[in-house]
C-alpha cells in the first residue's frame, strides 16, 4: 500500500480490526518513510448482481432504488431508516445468494414485499400499490386477502 502524502511503499500496518458487522476490516498504517497516518479499508469484491427487467434491458443493481422506494411508502409510519437499510441489505443479500448474477425486478419487488410485509403492513401496501401497479379496486382487494390470510396462517403456525 502506498503512502498518500510521499507515495512510498514502506507502510507498516499499526491497527487492524472488524467493520460494518464483520462485512470490512478497518486498518490503520503508518509509513516508515514520512510517518504519516492513514486509515484503509478491506473487503470482499463481490461480482455484479444485474436486474432484468421487465422490457428486458439490464441495470446492475442498485440498494439506493430499493432504499427510496421504502422510504417513500413508509413516510410518516414508524419505520426508521436503520430498519429501511437493515431490509436493503437484507434483500441485496437474498437476491446475491440465491441468483447466478442476474435476477428479474420481479423478483426483486417479491423480496421486498415479503420483507416489508414483517416491518410495516401500510408500508407493504403502498410499497405493493406502486411495484404491482394495480389498475382495478379488486386488485388491491386481492391483495388485502392474500395478506390477512398470510398473517392468519402465521398466527396458526
Amino acid at each position: 500500500m502506498r503512502c498518500p502524502e510521499c507515495q512510498s511503499d514502506q507502510t507498516k500496518v499499526i491497527d487492524s480490526r472488524q467493520v460494518e458487522q464483520g462485512v470490512a476490516i478497518r486498518r490503520r498504517r503508518i509509513c516508515e518513510n514520512c510517518q504519516h497516518r492513514y486509515t484503509t479499508y478491506e473487503r470482499i469484491e463481490t461480482k455484479a448482481l444485474v436486474v432484468i427487467k421487465k422490457d428486458g434491458r439490464r441495470e446492475n443493481f442498485e440498494p439506493s432504488k430499493i432504499y427510496n422506494g421504502i422510504f417513500q411508502s413508509a413516510e410518516k409510519r414508524p419505520v426508521t431508516p436503520e430498519q429501511i437499510k437493515e431490509l436493503v441489505k437484507q434483500v441485496e443479500t437474498t437476491l446475491r445468494n440465491t441468483s447466478s448474477g442476474e435476477v428479474t425486478s420481479d423478483k426483486v419487488g417479491d423480496h421486498v414485499l415479503e420483507a416489508l410485509s414483517e416491518l410495516d403492513p401500510i408500508a407493504y401496501f403502498r410499497f405493493a400499490s406502486v411495484y404491482k401497479r394495480f389498475n382495478e379496486l379488486s386488485e388491491v382487494e386481492e391483495l388485502l386477502r392474500q395478506f390477512r390470510k398470510k398473517g392468519e396462517d402465521s398466527e396458526a403456525e
